[in-house]
């Protein structure tokens, strides 16, 4: 074997690789060097455009839910459709010179306002660019859009096989529109910055924690790779009930039209736990229609007049000044309070004359009440203070509404001497009757709340929980501020003549047929302007606070309506919103069982509206009825899919309808008027109705291009 070794040519071809492999050594070590020193600045550079350390990832902003879990705002993602034509080769090309045709068509009856020859142009020119990023629509579609499209032959393929993909975006929706807006509250668009309400009061909470990122370009790619992973933010679960604030807010809303409102509020509180159920703030716009612009149940610091007076009177009672058998001389309904003339509302019909204690609430009378606060009270109007403070009424709520108010009730003082610095003589008596203070209206309802619970305030309560992937982590309980706001005497006295007010006094348009109501009329002058109330310049607010059923107290509620002249009568008109939202909310708590109304003559398949068919499949589903229907949705999650109905044997046909854009008019025959309403003006279109049950016929049709402006007229008939 040493025979074939040949060392001498074996060793030099070693030597060689040796001295070969050393110079490429010290070159990769000289090149180092020089990439560190004399080229470190321009390798710099490149890096810098080829690497993106510590990007943010945003999270998922979480859900604001109704107290039964129902979605009140949410971020809902949004989509940009396009097609790959790079992708899926020589098999996905022959498929879609077959399939183009059915392809166009199905996408002219997801999108009508765009033909299906439109849509064939303009993807043959973007399969002829081979275009990558080829959009399909232009504009954001909604998951249910999407879902469609991918249905679709060619689109129903994978991304890599079939082209088909979309870019999601992030977008805050209220399924249930402007219900209870400025409550819940908004955010800025894009900027995730919350402006007002729940969205601002718990933004830490639902905004989540940003995660990072870091992003590097590869072969023209950004390549992510995720070093803190984001946080979503939890859900809250309000004390809102959807179908409470629909009443009430459509019940305000009617008698706002009907008087010519300027500003209404309505809230209504669950009595044992102080619960928010349901809180609506109107305001007229410059166009006539109302809507909510400020949360002013939390906020308006106003004179809240005759509603008051049950204070006024609590404290007489409850300091045993006076009981119930008390007489007041009222006089022919102007008395002279100390060089100002104090006035009943009847006053030029003589007045009252001698009044029992009860009746001067019964009637309101202003002379009756301040009469009684300014005979025991007028020495010390301090002590008058301190009993309303016992009452609760002065109390800061602190609320978690940004923007929330604190009642302003001042308390007398005096000065060295004894005099006193901030009172004067009708400081009391106008006092008395709800003028010289201001107290927001969720403050006066929170008082009467507290006479309905048996002399216990609560604390308003508008979060309930915070959820965290279906886990609590969070729960603010009922919270009590005083435990007895008045001694048990003085309560079971005032919540008879709060009841007697209804039955018998100025608030019977309040009372119902069905159950016992209480509560307490109030009309008071809001002056305008420098010159006052002598200049004739006067607004008035109307309220009616009471609660129901008065003899087993479950809902408290406050109305209070701002309104320009006469007539102005809080139990005639604040009373009568409070009646409607009464009488609906007893109306919702009955529990019957369709099965009691059927006999031999009954149809047992309703005959269903088109319109929102997620709706009607919640009802229907709840009645037992099939619905046969051939789209998927949860009415619970809000995003309305609109369609129509069709009536058969043993079910209801639910059909999906046709996408119509933010700019095109949609068809609405076949619907109800509060549907069709609905998805008109949500387009910015101002809609007229006449006559009564499905439309008809309407003035814009289907398809027709939406300008700023216009007027949809749509006919009604049964």
């Amino acid at each position: 074997m040493s025979n074939k070794f040949d060392r001498k040519k074996i060793i030099p071809r070693y030597k060689i690789i040796a001295y070969v492999m050393v110079v490429v050594g010290i070159i990769i070590i000289g090149k180092a060097m020089c990439i560190a020193t004399v080229e470190r600045d321009y390798w710099l550079k490149v890096a810098s455009r080829l690497k993106k350390d510590s990007v943010d990832i945003k999270p998922v902003r979480g859900n604001i839910l109704s107290c039964d879990g129902q979605l009140m705002a949410g971020s809902l993602p949004e989509f940009r459709l396009y097609m790959d034509f790079r992708a899926g080769g020589e098999e996905k090309d022959s498929l879609w010179q077959v399939k183009l045709d059915s392809i166009c068509m199905g996408l002219h009856e997801i999108f009508p306002e765009k033909s299906a020859a439109k849509f064939k142009e303009d993807l043959e020119k973007g399969r002829k660019q081979r275009s990558q990023h080829w959009p399909i629509w232009n504009g954001r579609v909604s998951y249910a859009v999407y879902s469609e499209v991918k249905k679709l032959p060619v689109f129903n393929l994978s991304k890599y096989k079939g082209g088909y993909h979309v870019d999601t975006l992030g977008s805050r929706q209220r399924p249930f529109g402007s219900l209870a807006q400025r409550t819940i509250g908004d955010i800025y668009g894009e900027k995730d910055s919350a402006r007002c309400g729940l969205e601002l009061s718990f933004d830490s909470i639902l905004r989540g924690k940003k995660g990072k990122q870091n992003r590097r370009k590869v072969r023209n790619k950004y390549l992510g790779l995720t070093t803190i992973p984001p946080i979503d933010g939890a859900d809250i679960v309000t004390t809102i009930d959807v179908g409470m604030q629909d009443l009430a807010e459509r019940a305000l809303i009617d008698e706002l039209k009907d008087i010519n409102g300027n500003v209404g509020v309505a809230i209504v509180m669950e009595v044992k736990t102080g619960d928010v159920k349901a809180i609506v703030n109107m305001a007229k716009c410059v166009d006539g229609e109302y809507r909510e612009i400020k949360n002013s149940a939390v906020s308006d610091l106003l004179e809240p007049g005759s509603v008051f007076k049950t204070a006024s009177i609590m404290v007489a009672l409850d300091d045993g000044v006076v009981d119930t058998t008390y007489k007041v001389d009222t006089g022919n309904g102007i008395w002279d309070m100390y060089g100002a003339k104090m006035r009943d509302h009847n006053w030029h019909r003589g007045g009252y004359q001698m009044l029992t204690l009860p009746q001067t609430l019964e009637y309101s009378s202003n002379i009756g009440v301040s009469r009684i606060i300014d005979k025991f009270y007028h020495d010390k109007p301090e002590k008058f203070v301190e009993g309303i403070d016992r009452l609760g009424l002065r109390t800061d709520l602190h609320l978690p509404i940004v923007g929330y108010a604190a009642p302003k009730i001042r308390m007398p003082k005096k000065n060295g001497k004894g005099q006193y610095v901030n009172w004067s003589k009708t400081a009391l008596p106008w006092m008395s009757i709800g003028y010289e203070t201001q107290v927001p209206p969720i403050s006066t309802l929170t008082f009467y709340n507290a006479i309905a619970n048996n002399g216990t305030m609560m604390r308003p309560r508008f979060v309930k929980q915070i959820v965290k992937d279906g886990e609590v982590i969070a729960e603010f309980p009922p919270e009590v501020i005083k435990a007895r706001i008045c001694k048990e005497k003085t309560l079971r006295e005032i919540q008879t003549i709060l009841e007697h007010v209804v039955s018998q006094g100025l608030g019977k348009r309040a009372g119902s047929t069905s159950f016992k109501v209480a509560g307490k009329t109030g009309t008071a002058q809001i002056s305008k302007g420098a010159g006052g109330y002598k200049s004739g310049k006067v607004n008035y607010l109307l309220s009616f606070a009471g609660y129901f059923p008065a003899d087993d107290p479950r809902y408290s509620c406050i109305v209070c309506i701002q309104k320009s002249g006469l007539p102005a009568s809080g139990g005639g008109m604040s009373g009568l919103v409070f009646h409607n939202i009464a009488e609906g909310i007893m109306a919702q708590s009955l529990k019957l069982s369709v099965e009691d109304a059927r006999d031999s003559l009954s149809i047992l398949m309703p005959d269903v509206k088109s319109g929102n068919i997620l709706a009607a499949d919640y009802v229907l589903s709840h009645l037992g009825i099939s619905t046969n229907k051939n789209w998927s949705g949860s009415y619970a999650n809000g995003n309305p899919i609109w369609g129509s109905a069709k009536r058969e044997a043993s079910s209801v046909m639910l059909t999906r309808g046709p996408h119509y854009e933010t700019k095109i008019v949609p068809d609405v025959i076949g619907m109800g008027a509060r549907d069709a309403v609905y998805i008109l003006e949500s387009r910015g279109v101002k809609v007229r109705l006449s006559g009564r049950g499905k439309v008809t016929q309407q003035s814009l049709p289907a398809g027709h291009i939406i300008k700023k402006g216009e007027v949809c007229s749509l006919k009604l008939e049964i």
